[in-house]
């Protein structure tokens, strides 16, 4: 069973950086494009990036710039570097296994992240 599994989430002040991380099990990460997502209550969940196998990087307008994605197809992992952070980037973010290839797509539990005022 393909397993997701994000962690550093947390509580940072306006102008902060939080390193999130997604480590992925029984899956062949090289098919699958990663990604992170957010969701705020009573919100659709919205892309922030995506990494494909081959390096090609896709950024949300909002974060571009203060946002940095990238993989270790070697550890399976998946970070989110996260600069100048704004507290309208307060939200569950969500790591993503995509592949259109294998018509497969894969999602964590989720990891708080708030960004006090």
């Amino acid at each position: 069973q393909v397993q997701l599994v994000e962690s550093g989430g947390g509580l940072v002040q306006s102008g902060g950086s939080l390193r999130l991380s997604c480590a992925a099990s029984r899956i062949n990460f090289s098919y699958y494009t990663m990604g992170w997502y957010r969701q705020v209550a009573g919100n659709q969940r919205e892309l922030v990036a995506t990494i494909s196998s081959g390096g090609i990087i896709n950024y949300a307008d909002s974060v571009r710039d203060r946002f940095t994605i990238s993989r270790d197809n070697a550890k399976l992992t998946v970070d989110l570097q996260m600069n100048s952070l704004r507290f309208e980037d307060t939200a569950v973010y969500y790591c993503n296994a995509a592949s259109i290839l294998l018509n497969r797509n894969y999602w964590g539990q989720g990891t708080q992240v708030t960004v006090s005022s």
